[in-house]
């Protein structure tokens, strides 16, 4: 009996030496996700693998540069689409979909919840529990998680807009509350506020809330030039809040000296300013704990990722 638990306990050891997998997680998203209007759509695309072969980086690979230097190891794909909500994704991409049974997921739907009815939840909650059964089908235990998106200026500033003459911070509680409702609908445990952190942004003065009436200096204007999608520092963001979302880490961890904070051009103010932002918006939603300060060092490259 002895020698038999020895060897179970030998057996356990030797296992836990051995090389992990890495999870496997998939983006699933539109132009918010693949980074539209910016440098970031195809940032290191060949970190990640693009389903759907469009030569896609985006949010996914700077996601993926991010854990490479948190130590962490994440096999990253997606597969987005422009202007699609996850009804396109049900009704066209299942073979692309269905590739593995991802551990993790991260869903990103309409910017306006609706793209004929904008801020009517309906259809996203609908379709989020569609995709979310599609994807449980083949893997009871993938860990999903909703995105929910930011504020946009074009729909706010102009008469033409769906939120015209509301407060900037307006859409993105609205876009909220919608995804909030999806989640409970499709029992999705996990929703990233990234429409909040850059509301957080703009309260904090870090951020212009209206790029209609110039860019007041020394703030960061997060959208694109459309008003519409973000600008490299409002995907930087985004994608700051979905690091720290999934891995629980202190985003501030990675240091004013990030990797692709350098590589896009953006200086250590902006990336320390936009690190404060994404962690404070994950503390007070209790999605991470603070840890310790980094120290300052040279600019560097990002590893290769294979």
């Amino acid at each position: 009996m002895q020698t038999f638990f020895r060897a179970c306990v030998f057996s356990i050891a030797v296992l836990a030496l051995l090389p992990q997998s890495p999870k496997s997680i998939l983006f699933i998203g539109n132009s918010f996700t693949f980074g539209d209007g910016s440098p970031v759509r195809f940032y290191r695309s060949s970190s990640v693998a693009d389903l759907n072969d469009e030569g896609i980086g985006g949010v996914p690979a700077l996601f993926k540069a991010f854990a490479m230097q948190a130590g962490l190891d994440f096999d990253v794909s997606l597969e987005t689409r422009g202007g699609s909500g996850f009804e396109f994704h049900l009704a066209n991409k299942q073979e692309a979909l269905s590739k593995r049974p991802w551990d993790l997921v991260v869903m990103q739907g309409q910017s306006t919840l609706d793209l004929e009815k904008h801020g009517d939840p309906t259809k996203i909650i609908a379709t989020s529990k569609q995709l979310a059964d599609f994807l449980r089908a083949r893997n009871p235990k993938t860990e999903l998680y909703l995105m929910a998106t930011w504020s946009r200026a074009d729909q706010t500033y102009p008469e033409k807009g769906a939120w015209f003459g509301k407060p900037i911070e307006t859409m993105a509680r609205d876009v909220r509350a919608g995804v909030d409702k999806a989640a409970a609908n499709a029992n999705i445990p996990h929703v990233i506020p990234v429409g909040e952190a850059w509301t957080r942004a703009m309260k904090a003065g870090i951020a212009d809330p209206n790029p209609y009436d110039g860019i007041d200096a020394g703030k960061l204007d997060l959208w694109a030039q459309d008003h519409y999608h973000a600008s490299t520092p409002g995907y930087y963001l985004e994608a700051l809040v979905v690091f720290g979302s999934i891995t629980g880490r202190d985003p501030r961890t990675l240091g004013e000296s990030e990797c692709t904070a350098f590589e896009l051009g953006l200086n250590r103010a902006t990336t320390r300013s936009l690190q404060q932002v994404a962690f404070d918006e994950l503390a007070a939603a209790g999605k991470v704990a603070a840890a310790p300060a980094v120290a300052s060092k040279a600019p560097q490259r990002c590893p290769s990722a294979r």
